[in-house]
């Protein structure tokens, strides 16, 4: 599972003309899930974001996560995220979940979130979205479930 994870003052989503999702302060996370990715995978990059201490304290050092100060997520599946450019000019989604198996993912993602007493909005799935965002920072963290980086 491989996230981008944007610190925002705000974000929204936006599909065929319609607002489905938005937040204020807090995180924009774009996931994607590769086909090996399973439950362990979610579990890890739950803790891992919403633990992320990347929000100032008091004395402006980064050592505040989301639950610290009960920020906001917006979570927008983005397969991709695991597209191979190292060959050729035209990228290789050959790792990427099915979409059955990334929806379900995505989903355990979003509720786990949830289950920790967060507010999360999303995006729907395999829909053409457009995603606007103030990146407060800018401040924006690559996070792999795999540890590829």
């Amino acid at each position: 599972m491989r996230a981008v994870v944007q610190r925002v003052s705000e974000a929204a989503v936006v599909v065929e003309g319609q607002r489905v999702g938005e937040i204020q302060k807090g995180f924009l996370v774009l996931l994607g899930v590769e086909e090996s990715d399973d439950l362990k995978d979610v579990e890890y990059m739950v803790e891992k974001i919403i633990n992320l201490r990347i929000f100032e304290d008091e004395n402006d050092k980064m050592n505040l996560s989301l639950l610290d100060i009960q920020g906001e997520l917006l979570v927008v599946s983005q397969f991709t995220l695991l597209g191979d450019c190292r060959k050729g000019r035209r990228p290789s989604f050959s790792t990427a979940a099915r979409p059955e198996q990334a929806n379900h993912l995505y989903m355990c993602f979003v509720e786990q979130c949830r289950s920790k007493g967060l507010r999360v909005e999303t995006g729907v799935f395999q829909a053409h979205m457009e995603v606007s965002l103030c990146n407060d920072g800018p401040v924006t963290m690559l996070v792999d479930s795999h540890r590829n980086f």
